[in-house]
């Protein structure tokens, strides 16, 4: 069973016309593919911030004598991580918001309320909604932050 209707399917009830709902049904695909984009941008970019510390940590045991030096290159690294994953989550937020506005002008239209799971959150078990109702902005800009800070703290130690 496909819950996501098909913007091409006339039989749909999609409008065929050049109505305003028509504008921003084609505004909101659109806006909804840019948002969803972001998530596999998102997850690579984690992989990467933790594949370069864990290649940190492998010269960490390696480097005695420029540990200080290693130490603000992986403060440095994750600096730069931040702010390439804090962009992205930007973006993506920017794009949710767009796809609300849109969706509060049409409360009554199924097409319009793809992202409106409050219903169908609800119903999954408790556990799983407080430990997947963790926005993964926080642990995108978490991850980097912290591992600047204990990077930071390295090489304020090794001084």
């Amino acid at each position: 069973m496909n819950i996501i209707p098909d913007v091409n399917d006339k039989n749909n009830n999609v409008a065929s016309d050049n109505s305003p709902a028509e504008g921003d049904l084609q505004t909101y695909n659109t806006l909804l593919q840019l948002w969803q984009a972001e998530n596999p941008i998102k997850t690579i970019k984690l992989q990467f911030l933790l594949a370069s510390n864990a290649g940190l940590l492998g010269f960490l045991s390696l480097q005695n004598d420029n540990l200080t030096l290693l130490a603000t290159g992986g403060f440095v690294l994750n600096i730069i991580w931040l702010l390439s994953i804090g962009r992205t989550s930007l973006f993506q937020k920017a794009w949710k918001n767009k796809l609300d506005d849109i969706a509060q002008q049409y409360p009554d239209d199924a097409r319009f309320q793809i992202l409106n799971i409050t219903f169908a959150e609800k119903r999954a078990p408790a556990w799983l909604r407080v430990i997947g109702g963790v926005s993964s902005r926080y642990y995108l800009l978490g991850t980097p932050a912290g591992l600047a800070v204990a990077w930071l703290a390295i090489a304020i130690i090794r001084l």
